[in-house]
């Protein structure tokens, strides 16, 4: 599920505790949680509502000014039934230690690597370097900019970086991303297996 910005401003704020959602089948629980920008967020619960019983205290714990104001909301979000779905942020998201965290030795620099090798073995081609070397040189670059360098479709490009992003060793800015202090420091430890197979880099 995903959640925009003013959503996310009023959970990081304290002035949002649910948001709306219609659907025909429900695809959240109570106790899952998603990771975003402002942090771990939590699903505290799903409750199946009417759409009249969104009042005006309903709609600014939605983070809207007026029940006007969200029931239109609502009324955009497609079909299905409507439900209330509680929301409370649970803590920081730990990819932001984790691409913090810049020191590598030897032990951690090659269960990095591990992992990356695996991601190469189970694609076409391998892709994990390039894609890290293509980051760096080109950060804050649109992500479809940077697929269509690759002859590749925007939306697979983005899932390969979040995998990378998984790993701490890249970030996602407004626009685009950057090598994280974690991936940079990769690429610095491991300067010697040269080059990606993809030109990026260059």
């Amino acid at each position: 599920m995903l959640l925009d910005a003013r959503t996310l401003r009023g959970l990081a704020d304290g002035t949002v505790t649910h948001t709306y959602r219609r659907w025909a089948v429900v695809r959240v629980r109570a106790g899952s949680t998603m990771r975003t920008r402002i942090g771990v967020v939590e699903v505290t619960a799903v409750d199946p509502v009417v759409l009249g019983s969104v009042d005006d205290d309903a709609a600014r714990g939605a983070g809207f000014r007026s029940a006007a104001t969200a029931r239109a909301w609502i009324e955009r979000r497609g079909e299905g039934d409507l439900y209330r779905v509680g929301l409370r942020l649970a803590g920081p998201d730990p990819r932001v230690a984790l691409r913090e965290d810049d020191d590598l030795d030897g032990a951690a620099v090659e269960q990095i690597r591990a992992r990356l090798a695996r991601m190469d073995r189970a694609a076409p081609e391998p892709w994990t370097r390039a894609y890290l070397e293509l980051v760096e040189a080109r950060p804050a670059v649109v992500a479809r900019t940077l697929a269509e360098g690759l002859s590749m479709e925007r939306d697979p490009f983005k899932i390969r970086v979040r995998r990378l992003k998984e790993l701490g060793l890249t970030e996602s800015l407004d626009v685009g991303y950057r090598l994280s202090p974690r991936g940079r420091a990769y690429l610095a430890a491991t300067a010697d297996d040269g080059p990606g197979d993809g030109s990026p880099a260059r």
